[in-house]
């Protein structure tokens, strides 16, 4: 089995970049599912039922979140209506919505957990024992996770913490796209960032203007997401069918230049 993880869709433009080239990767890598971070989808962060119901008409089987998973009005009535949405699961107790969602597909029990990160985020119960609760009740065949996070040190280390327990950790947010993507010594594929899939000429998908002034003058800007070509990130996670493990991961990116 091939699963495709998309890093995060940041905006329109992100949105288009992967409604447009989704079907060829597909096509390429013989994908059997796959699960997108759609927690930037909209202009000003956030995902809207419009949105998911765009994607996941699209191609997308799950869409994962993070620390703007309620930015937009809707999303406590999305999170609660739409079992193919998951919210990191650390949130508090009582907070709206799903952790994780199991999937059917192709004969396989597919979970997908999504957790937040701690450092330099929204503090949030541990992210490493709720994920570990949420796999050790699971009954699936299958267990993706999208850990979205900040610190490296913190992603590599839920990689290790859950090899060997799920097939797949893959990081988001911080919308650059890591050169480290490999299989764990216990089966575990793992890649610290998928990157982003929007604004090409951006910084992390924000107006490159906005960026620099911020730095230069220490005084908080609008930010605003970048018009222009967009960029897909992502990677294909290849399963073993009978084991169930990851036997190759292979990084995604598609470029303005080579669309």
């Amino acid at each position: 089995m091939n699963i495709l993880a998309i890093g995060d869709i940041v905006g329109d433009s992100g949105t288009d970049m992967f409604l447009d080239h989704i079907d060829e990767l597909k096509e390429k890598y013989k994908i059997d599912f796959c699960v997108v971070n759609g927690e930037n989808a909209c202009s000003n962060n956030g995902i809207t039922r419009k949105k998911a119901e765009m994607l996941l008409s699209a191609g997308a089987d799950v869409i994962t979140l993070g620390n703007h998973s309620f930015r937009q009005k809707e999303a406590v009535h999305l999170l609660l209506n739409n079992e193919c949405v998951v919210r990191p699961i650390n949130y508090p107790e009582g907070t709206p919505g799903r952790g994780f969602t199991v999937v059917q597909k192709n004969g396989k029990k597919i979970a997908v957990i999504n957790a937040l990160g701690r450092i330099y985020l929204d503090y949030c119960d541990c992210p490493f024992k709720e994920t570990l609760k949420a796999v050790e009740s699971l009954k699936a065949d299958i267990i993706l996770v999208d850990f979205h996070a900040e610190a490296t040190s913190e992603k590599i280390s839920m990689g290790y913490y859950l090899d060997g327990k799920v097939t797949a950790v893959f990081g988001t947010h911080t919308h650059v796209q890591t050169a480290d993507s490999r299989v764990l010594p216990k089966g575990t594929g793992y890649i610290t960032d998928l990157g982003m899939t929007g604004p090409y000429y951006s910084c992390l998908g924000v107006k490159k203007d906005i960026t620099i002034t911020r730095f230069l003058s220490c005084i908080p800007q609008r930010f605003e997401f970048a018009d222009g070509p967009s960029q897909l990130n992502g990677a294909v996670f290849c399963v073993d069918d009978e084991t169930n493990r990851t036997k190759e991961v292979i990084p995604v990116a598609i470029w303005p230049n080579a669309r």
